[in-house]
């Protein structure tokens, strides 16, 4: 009985936390290009805008939906429920923390733990193809015809590289399961150099690493390979003819692919939830550190710096330092520390990639097409390959002999 009230509580906490972190997802671009580009960002509705996601949400569900009437209607509607499914549903096999006991029973933090978990990822991120293709055709639109076809092409080229860059990690790791892929992580080199597999000997697999999160920015349609959806080319793309929550789906399928790709980088190359350095020389009181550190800047630039036409950080500012103080000191509960330190390790580096997807978008212009498809056929590939061949041989050579 135990087992299952474990799970329904975890599936509640990860759907949750999940759905929250899609809806802040974009708030949190919003306000980091705002900085890159020398602006504000959203700030009117809530302190710093923080309510903006809850305003966009509404607005979308109380806008009318409008389906034109040359569209194809059934796959229509299926688009964007296919891109939403193979999105949302790939966050099932992730692994954000190790085993735990609860109410006296063993339980992972996680939801599922599939001895195929890397195939599983694969095969999913394989279909989610299919919502958009389908968007572009049934929208009996030209422009959105074009989005689709372009984004049939990237996504199943660039799925070659990302597929060789997760096989060679693999070769080293020798086991699809991604709870098993993370424990063969654990440790470190002469006591303080961790064997993430970017360091991980007999090679380690850095070019694998950057391979694949290149790969990641044009399975997510993420500048600059957002060519599907390019605007000033396609009017949107693929998701012309959508509005309301048809539109919605697309732009939440976005956000849990970028989602699913920075947490499998951080599952197969960055350790999951072991920490950068070992616990004997204090890597238990970081988060502990970070957060009473922001808590402190917060009181101070609320108390002594208020922004200039913004009253209302006198006091949303100390009150948002309080509260990181008090995240700061529950890290120190012994009761919670099994639970929380691993968590804290997984969402930083996670949370790290998901910040280089913002910054690229800020930073890069977009590609050609043609430039996009030289780069995955005549360079990432052959890369790609050659890295896997390189560690095949070294994994081959470190065989003891029978």
């Amino acid at each position: 009985m135990n087992f299952f009230l474990i799970s329904l509580i975890k599936m509640g906490i990860v759907t949750a936390a999940f759905m929250t972190t899609l809806a802040y997802l974009q708030w949190i671009e919003r306000k980091v290009l705002a900085h890159i580009q020398s602006r504000l960002g959203p700030y009117r509705v809530g302190p710093h805008g923080l309510l903006q996601p809850l305003a966009d949400t509404l607005k979308l569900l109380m806008k009318e939906g409008f389906i034109p009437s040359h569209v194809n209607k059934f796959f229509y509607l299926l688009a964007p429920f296919l891109a939403v499914f193979f999105a949302l549903i790939s966050i099932c096999v992730i692994p954000f923390g190790p085993s735990v006991e609860v109410l006296g029973v063993r339980t992972d933090m996680g939801l599922a733990d599939l001895s195929i978990g890397v195939l599983f990822i694969l095969a999913i991120s394989s279909a989610g193809v299919y919502g958009i293709a389908l968007a572009g055709w049934a929208s009996n639109n030209k422009y959105s015809l074009m989005g689709g076809l372009r984004s049939s092409a990237q996504m199943i080229s660039y799925e070659l590289p990302m597929a060789i860059a997760l096989a060679s990690p693999l070769l080293i790791l020798n086991d699809l399961s991604l709870r098993t892929i993370v424990n063969e992580q654990a440790g470190f080199y002469l006591g303080v150099l961790p064997r993430w597999t970017i360091f991980q000997m007999p090679f380690p697999q850095i070019f694998s690493f950057v391979i694949f999160l290149i790969s990641g920015f044009a399975e997510t349609n993420r500048v600059p390979f957002d060519l599907p959806e390019a605007e000033n080319e396609l009017v949107a793309g693929f998701h012309t003819e959508y509005s309301s929550m048809g539109f919605a789906s697309f732009f939440m399928a976005e956000y849990a692919n970028m989602v699913t790709v920075c947490c499998m980088a951080t599952v197969l190359f960055l350790g999951g939830w072991h920490p950068l350095f070992p616990s004997t020389l204090g890597s238990d009181f970081v988060p502990v550190l970070l957060a009473l550190a922001a808590g402190a800047m917060l009181l101070y630039h609320g108390v002594a710096q208020p922004i200039s036409g913004r009253p209302w950080d006198r006091l949303t500012m100390p009150a948002a330092g309080v509260v990181f103080s008090l995240v700061g000191l529950v890290f120190l509960v012994p009761m919670l520390k099994p639970f929380l330190i691993p968590l804290f390790w997984f969402v930083s580096k996670a949370g790290f990639l998901m910040f280089t997807f913002i910054w690229v978008r800020g930073t890069l212009p977009r590609f050609r097409y043609d430039q996009l498809m030289n780069f995955t056929w005549k360079f990432l590939f052959p890369v790609a390959i050659l890295n896997l061949l390189i560690t095949a041989f070294a994994v081959a050579l470190q065989e003891p002999k029978s």
